[in-house]
């Protein structure tokens, strides 16, 4: 199993960077604080739009052209209509299994979001708020979304896998990191109490999770842990007999700055790491890239075209060498809306697109 595929980003989960502009109007920077910024009429019509024009068939079929073979879709809590007053979006995630079944697509559903959030960041729909994993019932529904994911599409040939969670941020990750500095609460009595999540409910989470999931999974479709930003932490978990198919999905993105300094040798360097650690964490479990991108600072930086391309092209290439070590990757994201030469930004974020990456030669051709 190797799986070539890319993140359908923005659609469904919201992250405000990614499209500006469905923001406009208002003060929230994260999709929970969107509908208290709109009336009930316009945040319908905004989100209705939005979902109908972002993804098309016409993009499945690219993707196709592109030679890559399956999309991660990421998917809110609310999926189902069932938490208001947030919009459902299961009719998408349908037509989406549609179009992946016309295209010869697969499709990897990535639970992206959790209530009351299980990282604090933008993409998991409420900025500096982590309490999710303090709050049995809301466990138990995300749980019970997955089970329902499961039962309407695990019998779906388009159907790659289910991923129980993304990105859940460990104790350690959530001082360290400081992310409720990094991403401030808009309410900080309802940020009471956030913290990152306890290893040992992560992996209770996990199991469990797992149990629920193939209660209508086949054996041949997978299900899907992130590694909680500690690839290595997961050797001793989920090894006996009864865990077939289980993959770990880590998430790696090149840093700002270096110690061996922001070179192309240094970088290099860094990634060929990379695909050490994958290839080590291989020996227990198929391991996918399921986010990363192009964008590092000294691409960003390079005013000529052709050396940015290169940087772009060598960099890009050592990534996809290292994702060999393990059993695929999925891009993050295959595509940005905004303006690019009128509009805010910050240097190399166009560098996120992959198809403006891939129309403009910066992502390397496979072998």
């Amino acid at each position: 199993m190797y799986v070539r595929g890319v993140n359908l980003g923005n659609w469904l989960v919201l992250e405000k960077w990614m499209h500006p502009a469905l923001f406009g109007g208002t003060d929230a920077a994260d999709e929970y604080y969107l509908p208290e910024g709109l009336s009930r009429e316009a945040y319908e019509e905004r989100i209705r739009v939005h979902r109908l024009e972002y993804i098309t068939e016409r993009d499945f079929l690219r993707i196709k052209a592109m030679g890559l073979e399956a999309v991660r879709i990421p998917v809110p809590y609310f999926i189902f209509g069932d938490r208001e007053p947030f919009i459902g979006c299961v009719e998408e995630l349908d037509r989406a299994f549609g179009w992946a079944g016309q295209y010869g697509l697969k499709i990897l559903i990535d639970l992206h979001t959790a209530p009351d959030g299980q990282n604090g960041f933008d993409n998991g729909g409420i900025c500096g708020v982590c309490k999710w994993c303090q709050e049995p019932e809301e466990v138990e529904f995300v749980l019970s979304v997955l089970e329902r994911l499961a039962k309407r599409y695990g019998k779906r040939e388009e159907l790659w896998g289910i991923e129980a969670i993304n990105e859940p941020v460990l104790e350690d990750m959530w001082i360290t990191a400081d992310i409720s500095g990094r991403y401030p609460p808009v309410d900080q009595k309802k940020a009471e109490g956030s913290k990152g999540n306890p290893e040992a409910f992560i992996r209770r989470f996990y199991l469990d999770a797992h149990d629920r999931l193939r209660k209508y999974l086949p054996k041949e479709k997978y299900v899907v842990f992130h590694d909680a930003f500690h690839m290595k932490i997961w050797k001793d978990f989920m090894q006996e007999e009864k865990y077939e198919n289980v993959v770990l999905d880590t998430h790696l993105y090149l840093p700002g700055e270096l110690e061996g300094g922001q070179t192309v040798e240094a970088y290099t360097e860094f990634i060929r790491q990379w695909g050490r650690d994958i290839a080590e964490m291989q020996q227990y479990f198929p391991v996918i890239c399921g986010e990363w991108c192009l964008s590092n600072p000294l691409a960003s930086a390079c005013a000529d075209p052709e050396r940015k391309k290169e940087i772009y092209n060598v960099l890009g290439r050592a990534q996809l060498d290292a994702w060999k070590n393990g059993s695929g990757y999925f891009y993050w994201s295959y595509k940005l809306l905004m303006d690019m030469t009128n509009g805010e930004g910050w240097p190399g974020q166009d560098s996120w697109d992959l198809g403006r990456s891939m129309d403009f030669g910066w992502f390397p051709r496979e072998n």
